[in-house]
């Protein structure tokens, strides 16, 4: 696995394109960063997160796009529009070992429905739904969102290869509107987490980071970030 950094040269941008990336769009990302693998084809190689390039200081955002990339082979910048600085992903895990980590992810959970295939409905739209609309940004409604989106992540962790030791914070919740042209838009949400897990599996952590948490994996969600706290 190659785990990169990669950087937007706006200029290489059109006005469209430049106005969805900077708008954080899924969708926009997700064709941005095919153009890394220029020889590739087959399924996509990849998994990203978006943010922000904070100044060398640390003191803040400078505005501009940063994309996190996580990909099967090693990606080819792309002169005048993408800067990728890459490295091997080969990371040495051991039972016990306690990460800082961050995850953007598209939190779901399985519907019954009486005869058909279950459906997949967002966890935190079903945990607000019961609120009459009036009550729907109250605190009550906003701790059992909060809540169910941590007992989505803690009661899968496991079967991760991770536990959590402590209950994670949770950051920002977007509801996304995707569309892709003709047909019904793509719609899906996602949450930000961020704390501290412990490594119960190695192997199935590193199976887990390689393939990504969760769905939307194509828009940005499932990429699991770890460092030495």
């Amino acid at each position: 696995m190659y785990l990169s950094r990669v950087r937007v040269d706006l200029n290489g941008l059109s006005r469209e394109k430049l106005f969805d990336v900077m708008n954080a769009e899924a969708y926009a990302g997700h064709q941005l960063l095919w153009q890394l693998f220029p020889d590739y084809e087959g399924p996509r190689p990849f998994i990203f997160r978006q943010e922000l390039e904070e100044t060398e200081e640390g003191r803040g955002p400078k505005g501009l796009p940063l994309f996190y990339l996580l990909s099967d082979r090693e990606p080819t910048s792309v002169p005048g529009l993408l800067e990728a600085e890459c490295k091997p992903f080969t990371p040495e895990l051991n039972v016990g070992d306690r990460l800082a980590f961050r995850l953007r992810a598209n939190p779901t959970m399985a519907v019954p429905v009486p005869g058909k295939r279950g459906q997949r409905a967002d966890v935190l739209m079903a945990a607000k739904k019961p609120f009459p609309p009036g009550q729907r940004t109250s605190q009550a409604c906003v701790d059992a969102m909060n809540g169910k989106a941590r007992e989505w992540l803690e009661s899968r962790a496991e079967t991760w290869g991770f536990s959590l030791p402590v209950t994670p914070e949770l950051g920002a919740y977007r509801q996304h509107v995707l569309n892709k042209g003709r047909g019904k838009p793509v719609q899906f949400s996602t949450v930000d987490y961020e704390g501290l897990l412990e490594v119960t599996n190695p192997g199935k952590l590193i199976e887990t980071m390689a393939h990504g948490i969760g769905r939307a994996k194509a828009f940005g969600g499932g990429l699991l970030l770890l460092r030495r706290p």
